[in-house]
Parts: structure tokens; sequence; C-alpha cells
């Protein structure tokens, strides 16, 4: 599957995130914003859209439903680079979380410091 650029979103200003290395293919610039009008966190790599994690926002929660992550940079971090920044917004927002995508599940077992974030049923 290949992901097609994003716009984005009238009001948002993208601000650029620390440097990270993803394989050997040396210094990447990434960058995790929401792009609330397509309902998803998106994250770019070197200013391409390389993946991106979809929710529904309800009052106070974030459901996250998918993940989807560009092959060409599959297995280099760039999937949890984007969950934990989502998770990071969403902490800040004071939000609560329910990981229907099993990717993020995945990532909040294992990684405990978010399960504090889980929404109780």
């Amino acid at each position: 599957m290949h992901l097609r650029p994003t716009t984005t979103a009238p009001g948002s200003a993208r601000k650029p995130h620390d440097r990270a290395t993803p394989g050997d293919n040396g210094a990447v610039n990434l960058l995790v914003e929401d792009n609330p009008a397509r309902r998803r966190y998106e994250i770019l790599v070197d200013d391409a859209l390389a993946g991106f994690a979809g929710y529904e926002q309800r009052p106070g929660l974030v459901v996250f439903t998918h993940t989807q992550v560009d092959p060409s940079v599959s297995g280099q971090g760039v999937g949890s680079r984007l969950v934990r920044e989502a998770l990071d917004q969403t902490r800040a927002r004071g939000d609560r979380v329910v990981a229907r995508c099993p990717f993020v599940a995945a990532f909040i077992d294992r990684h405990p410091e978010y399960a504090d974030l889980l929404a109780t049923h």
C-alpha cells in the first residue's frame, strides 16, 4: 500500500520534532501531527506521509481504530513513534484511550507507562 501525501488542515501548524534514525538510512526528520479533518494522527518522514493512526473522537476519549505504516518504512520504528506521540498528545489534552487497533493495544502492553491512559469500561 502506498500512502498519499497529506495537506495540513487549516489553522494547524507543523512543528518540527527531534531527528531520529530509522534503520541505517541516516537521520531523517519525523513529524507527528493530528489531522482532525481526517480523524487521524499522521507521521511524516522528510515531509512525506509515512503512516497514520485513525481514531474516533468522543468527549474526553480517543478511540484508536486502525494504524497503517507505509511498507517502505516498516520495521524502522516509525509506527511506534507515531503511536507514542499520538498517546502523548492525547495525554496532554487530558483524554483517555480505547485501543481497538491491535497495534496501539500491543504498544501500550509493551509500554506500561501508557496503561493509565486506557479507559475503563
